[in-house]
This record gives C-alpha cells, structure tokens and sequence, in this order.
C-alpha cells in the first residue's frame, strides 16, 4: 500500500490546525517477470496471467540502462523486445478468450437478430487486431459495444503506463533507448515516465525530509521518481482525492472520477450515503484564500450541494446525514 503524496492534504491540516493527517493510498503488486511461453504455462507463466487479471492497471518497466555490471536475461538490451515479449504473451492469452466469447456469439446469433449479429462482427474484427500481433487497447471500440468489450476483460485492454529505468545521466532528457521505445509505443496513447532505480535507491536512503529534497533539487528534478508514479497510477485508474478537514485530523478520500456526492459520502461511513441530506462543499483553492472553513462561510463562498452533485477533485466537503 502506497501512500499518495498530495501537499494539497499538508496545507489543509495547516490551516485546519489538524492534529493529525491522514493521506490516501493506491495499492501496487509487485508481479514476477514473464518469458516466451509463459500463456502456455512456461516459467511462472499461470500465476503471472492470474495476477495480472486482478489489476486494475498495468505499470510496465522496461530497462533503458547500459551497465556491464547488471546482466540482462537475454544478453542485450533492447527495450522494444522485452515489451514485445509480454505483450505476445497476454494477446495470446486474449486471443484464447475472444475465440471462447466467438463461439458463443455466433450460437446465439443463430437464433437471435442484428444486435447478436453485431456482436460477432465486432469480435471478429477484434479477434483480428489481436492476431496482428497488436495489444486490444490501441482497438477502436464503437459506442454501442463499449459495455459489452468492457465485460471481455482482457488483459491487454488493461490501461497502462510505460517506466523506463534509466541511468542517473538520462533522467531528465532520456537516452537512445528511449527514443526507440516511444516511437514504438506512440499508438498506443500511454504516458511514458523516465526513472532511475539507482537515484531512487539514493533517495530512499536519506532519512529526513529537507534531505531528500535537497537530493532531488541537486539531481536536477522537481520531486522524486516515485511520486511521479505514483500520481500517474492514480489519474490512470481515474481517481481523484476529496478531503475532510478539522481540528482532529484532516484526510484524504479516494473515489472514481464523476461519483456523485452520496457515493463519495458512503466511502467515509455505509450510513454516510443511507441518510445523506446534503453536502457542504468548499474547493480547496477557495480554503486556501480564505485560510479556514468559518472565513469562507463568512464570505458566503461554501457551496451547499444535493444528491446529483458530482463531486470535484480537491473538494474540501462536510455531509450532512440523518439515520
């Protein structure tokens, strides 16, 4: 479990005068590497397949080093081949699922009529993207069969973001490597991070704050690696933070971008969104220039919001319920 790093969730507790500070957080598997053969069972080919299935996303690290020192298992380095080799592995997985959801499209089109018929036209065209060779993401999916590709819950349909761990020299501008992998990747729409696993080893070591930040500027970056990944996960699965914010604590809340403001309230207490009444709503921006809850009401600037309100990123929000 990875704590997200959010200075928005500091100001808050600061101008809260909160005693405590409770940050949200987003859960990365570390899952063993995969070789050729591994959809047919090669390596630990099954327990990488099942684990995979159960992420909601997909960080992929791909080594963009040159270090004699540190072997790679295929003897070069060749960033765009090692995604292939994984990529090969979870369409064939893919493929073999399709073809199950096929069979089963084409009897019930037998007796059913052009929605069925539809169907199997567009698993079809999908198995055939697959057998390109081709991960089913970068697929154009048409509007009506959105639900329906969503329930096939394929492995390459899986949102992803590409890590390229880098030497400490390429971090910032990237190297050869990397530009021969981004121009293998550039239809697929994903975001591309550069990080090294050596300044993040660094990093790690130091054992206060200033010191970690005094490292970082030094490098030559804005924050650590890490944090990048980890907001990236976070905006991948479609999350956003709304946050609670008194003298006892002030806390971050994790919920699906365009829940409503009941939903959001039931991530706090069941009973939350059973007896919801109403929220009261204040943007962070707006907390912060007034600098506490009783000076933006003061000001008339807290908004009071009903069931259909659609909850914002940032929002700083109290709810009002009755069970």
């Amino acid at each position: 479990m990875i704590t997200v790093p959010d200075p928005r969730l500091e100001m808050l507790a600061d101008l809260a005068k909160s005693e405590k500070l409770v940050p949200t957080t987003v859960e990365i598997l570390d899952i063993a590497g995969l070789i050729k053969g591994a959809s047919k069972g090669e390596g630990l080919g099954n327990q990488f397949l099942a684990n995979i299935r159960e992420v909601d996303a997909i960080l992929h690290v791909v080594r963009c080093f040159d270090d004699d020192n540190v072997v790679h298992v295929d003897g070069s380095i060749d960033p765009v081949r090692d995604k292939e080799i994984v990529d090969t592995e979870l369409i064939l997985k893919d493929l073999e699922t399709v073809e199950k959801i096929l069979d089963k499209a084409r009897k019930q089109a037998k007796t059913g009529g052009k929605e069925e018929l539809a169907i199997v036209d567009f698993v079809q065209n999908l198995m055939s993207h697959l057998e390109g060779d081709v991960p089913a993401r970068t697929f154009e999916i048409p509007e009506a069969m959105e639900i329906f590709y969503r329930d096939m819950y394929l492995l390459t349909q899986k949102p992803i973001v590409y890590v390229c761990n880098v030497d400490e020299d390429s971090v910032i501008k990237g190297n050869a490597h990397v530009d021969i992998f981004k121009e293998s990747v550039k239809l697929e729409n994903a975001e591309i991070l550069l990080i090294s696993a050596g300044i993040e080893a660094d990093i790690a070591e130091l054992e206060t704050v200033e010191e970690r930040l005094e490292f970082v500027e030094e490098m030559g970056l804005e924050e650590p690696g890490v944090n990048r990944l980890i907001q990236s996960s976070y905006k991948l699965l479609n999350l956003i933070t709304y946050f609670t914010a008194g003298p006892k604590e002030a806390r971050a809340w994790t919920i699906k971008e365009g829940t409503k403001a009941p939903e959001a309230a039931g991530e706090i207490h069941t009973d939350f969104e059973k007896g919801f009444i109403r929220a009261e709503v204040i943007p962070y921006d707006t907390f912060v220039e007034y600098g506490s809850e009783a000076a933006v009401k003061e000001a008339g600037k807290m908004g009071v919001e009903g069931k259909e309100y659609v909850v914002k990123d940032g929002d700083v929000m109290h709810f009002r319920f009755n069970v």
